[in-house]
């Protein structure tokens, strides 16, 4: 029995399970046998894996590796996050393919998903975090080679930005006031809740410019809130930027026009 492509994200009884019955060789001790080499790893292109609450996401892995003899297979791609979160596929099941780059290097893909709402286990938000990618290669001479953590990639909560800069319009010289929110996704109950305490910029883009240029910082409240107050100077969009975090990625909330008169 074998886990499949879409055990991502997982709850305890359940990784239990597929580690009992499908995931003992992917946790070997790294080894191996012969001049096999893997020269390349990369996981979603090298950018963080963004998960939200609803949809599927899938990252496509690549793993390059060079024998004298030339590549036969990969037979398996493990990725390993904070315990019980775990994904994996297989070779034999057709889930990775390999292409020859020449008579001894192969690049061999496959793709992993991650399902927030995943019917097989419950999940949890310590899969926001920085996970290990494994893989067992093996040679046409039977040479092979296998790696724990041939590389590693982040796993990130996706967050969301609202602005609302009113009133509108304004006479100038008077006060704006900017409020919003930043929160990110719940894995534990599929939801987005405000992230707290974190520093996030206030933003301001002349009407006719394309550049933003920070006005403050401030920090979001108990509850994810924001809210500033600034003099109406001329007419103009204002935004906040949160910069992110190693859980969660960068976001910016799309510019509120104010009109000032």
């Amino acid at each position: 029995m074998r886990a499949t492509t879409r055990l991502a994200l997982l709850g305890t009884s359940v990784a239990l399970a597929v580690t009992a019955v499908g995931a003992t060789s992917a946790q070997a001790d790294d080894g191996g046998s012969g001049d096999i080499t893997i020269d390349k790893v990369v996981v979603n292109g090298g950018k963080p894996v963004v998960v939200g609450t609803t949809n599927v996401v899938s990252a496509k892995v690549s793993v390059t590796a060079t024998d004298n003899s030339g590549i036969a297979e990969t037979t398996y791609i493990s990725a390993f996050g904070p315990n019980p979160n775990y994904a994996q596929i297989w070779y034999d099941d057709g889930d990775i393919t390999c292409v020859k780059v020449s008579a001894t290097t192969s690049t061999c893909s496959g793709t992993l998903t991650f399902d927030p709402q995943a019917s097989t286990g419950f999940v949890n938000n310590a899969a926001a975090a920085t996970w290990d990618l494994g893989t067992l290669v093996s040679a046409n001479d039977a040479n092979y080679i296998h790696r724990d953590a041939a590389t590693t990639f982040k796993v990130q909560r996706a967050s969301k930005l609202t602005v609302n800069a009113s009133p509108e319009p304004v006479k100038k010289g008077k006060t704006i006031t900017v409020t919003g929110k930043l929160s990110r996704a719940n894995w534990e109950d599929n939801l987005y809740h405000g992230y707290t305490g974190q520093s996030v910029k206030l933003q301001f883009r002349k009407k006719g410019s394309s550049t933003y240029t920070t006005v403050k910082t401030i920090k979001t409240d108990s509850t994810g809130n924001l809210k500033t107050t600034v003099t109406a100077a001329t007419d103009g969009y204002f935004r906040y930027s949160f910069a992110g975090t190693s859980t969660t990625p960068a976001v910016n909330a799309a510019g509120d026009f104010v009109d000032v008169q």
